[in-house]
């Protein structure tokens, strides 16, 4: 599992920098990113929905977001 830390960066960049980290995964494996935007289990979910990737979970804790999401292809 690969995870990228986000926290600080506002829409779109935490997806930004997400699209680029999958690309250096394979399929089926699993990137966890860590956010502070309030609209980031949104933007995943949106962000998943158009792309494949399976979002697998969302967990926010003290205002971090942890998304995690599997790759698809």
């Amino acid at each position: 599992m690969k995870t990228i830390d986000t926290k600080g960066l506002n829409c779109p960049l935490p997806v930004l920098k997400a699209k680029k980290a999958l690309q250096s995964l394979g399929k089926g494996e699993i990137l966890a990113v860590l956010a502070t935007d309030p609209s980031a289990p949104k933007d995943f979910k949106s962000f998943c929905e158009a792309t494949g990737h399976q979002l697998v979970e969302v967990v926010e804790a003290d205002g971090v977001y942890t998304v995690t999401v599997r790759k698809s292809a």
